[in-house]
């Protein structure tokens, strides 16, 4: 008789929680232990705060700028959304005026491990491939959402915003960053304007790969004048390693 776990195979391709058997009318002992481990790491990753100025260093030479958002600390930033989407009182008056082709703007958002595992690689990566763009000083945003960009970038007088922020952590992610794009931003942005690259962490889209993907969405979004539903993503994959052709469980015949 065939002993093996049917569920083996699964577990080698996947982070998600898979053929955790059980004990009783409860998990096992060791696949409880690992779901509060994650849970604590979530919890952690929302808590956090970026170490800002260990961000700045890594990210020298690239001249930054650091901000605050009009939350004064991290409960009223996760109680208060909207006070995160706008730069604090006389926080303003640090922004650089252009104008540029892009503002890149790293916002802590709700993983901090995110941001400080991957945003420098990132950045990076993207500059790499931006030559010739008038990219002006990465502004770092301490308790930042998404729509922050959009004030930093008129401000700025940028074509494009860019902003860089940990997203929500999830039990098989905590450390997963999101890059979001918008054509002229101004405060009072729709969503639906934006597009989004999402999952880059060392178990889904790599930094490099992440950086291919938005320079590409970039060029488009400058060519074309937009970004959101009416930009669609037709960017190289060639980085992105090719599914496995055999079959997800192997059986005896």
């Amino acid at each position: 008789m065939d002993a093996r776990d049917p569920f083996e195979e699964l577990r080698r391709r996947t982070r998600a929680r898979v053929g955790l058997g059980r004990a009783g009318d409860g998990l096992p002992t060791a696949a409880l232990l690992d779901f509060q481990m994650a849970h604590a790491r979530a919890r952690d990753a929302v808590h956090g705060r970026v170490d800002f100025a260990r961000l700045q260093a890594a990210l020298a030479p690239v001249a930054c700028v650091r901000v605050h958002s009009a939350a004064a600390d991290r409960p009223t930033y996760l109680r208060r959304p909207d006070l995160g989407r706008r730069l604090g009182e006389g926080e303003g008056d640090r922004v650089p005026e252009g104008p540029f082709d892009l503002a890149i703007v790293v916002a802590d958002g709700l993983s901090s491990v995110a941001v400080e595992t991957h945003a420098a690689e990132l950045v990076a990566s993207l500059l790499a491939r931006l030559a010739g763009f008038a990219v002006g000083p990465v502004v770092l945003a301490a308790q930042g959402r998404v729509a922050i960009g959009d004030e930093i970038g008129a401000r700025m007088q940028a074509r494009l915003a860019l902003v860089l922020i940990g997203e929500r952590p999830g039990l098989s992610s905590a450390d997963s960053l999101g890059a979001y794009l918008t054509f002229a931003p101004v405060p009072g942005t729709r969503d639906s304007a934006r597009n989004c690259v999402s999952n880059i962490h060392a178990h889904g889209l790599l930094p490099e790969a992440a950086a291919d993907k938005i320079a590409w969405l970039i060029r488009e979004a400058l060519r074309r004048q937009l970004t959101g539903i009416g930009l669609k993503e037709a960017a190289p994959t060639d980085r992105l390693e090719p599914a496995p052709a055999r079959p997800l469980l192997e059986h005896d015949s």
